[in-house]
């Protein structure tokens, strides 16, 4: 029997501004469940998070969501996922969310994405981990946090290998490619 691939997908509560966020957003829930992996997520039905799960269960995707109580409301959770996982606070969910996948994307978001992001980095960094991390640079959208973490580097903060700890991507077709190599 083989392994259930999961791929959890950070992003954000918002769609943002450009349009292609919600593009590259909706093309990756459809690859997800195309691919027959299964969709993790922050089980919400706003912004981007609405868009990736949409996508995937249009395309009859396996999807979990988890959900701190505090946001079920506010977040619109999801009742009509094959998982659905409500926690006691945001630092069970981004756990919950990370043990149930065996890959990492992050989608253009606000704090909470940078913190999810940041959680998962810094767990592969102390050797928590080994689970690929891609960001989605939809036209550019990481390339102020890129640079934040080259200066990281480059005053000392961390050793230059923080850099191989994540891939970031141009577009959904290379992030497809990528994806493929690592759950294979």
């Amino acid at each position: 029997m083989t392994h259930l691939r999961s791929v959890c997908v950070f992003c954000g509560a918002r769609a943002g501004l450009q349009p292609a966020y919600a593009r590259d957003a909706r093309s990756l829930g459809r690859l997800i469940a195309v691919e027959g992996w299964r969709l993790v997520y922050g089980a919400g039905d706003v912004g981007l998070m609405g868009e990736v799960a949409r996508a995937a269960l249009a395309e009859g995707g396996l999807t979990m969501g988890v959900i701190p109580t505090h946001l079920l409301i506010r977040e619109q959770g999801r009742r009509d996922l094959a998982q659905l996982v409500v926690t006691e606070d945001m630092h069970e969910r981004k756990k919950v969310m990370f043990m149930n996948s065996d890959a990492i994307v992050v989608l253009p978001g606000g704090a909470g994405s940078l913190d999810e992001f940041f959680e998962v980095l810094t767990w592969r960094q102390i050797g928590l981990h080994e689970k690929p991390i891609f960001l989605l640079n939809t036209d550019g959208y990481w390339q102020p946090l890129i640079a934040l973490m080259d200066n990281v580097i480059e005053h000392g903060f961390a050793e230059t290998a923080l850099r191989d700890y994540f891939v970031a991507v141009p577009d959904v077709e290379t992030l497809a490619t990528r994806l493929r190599a690592a759950l294979s």
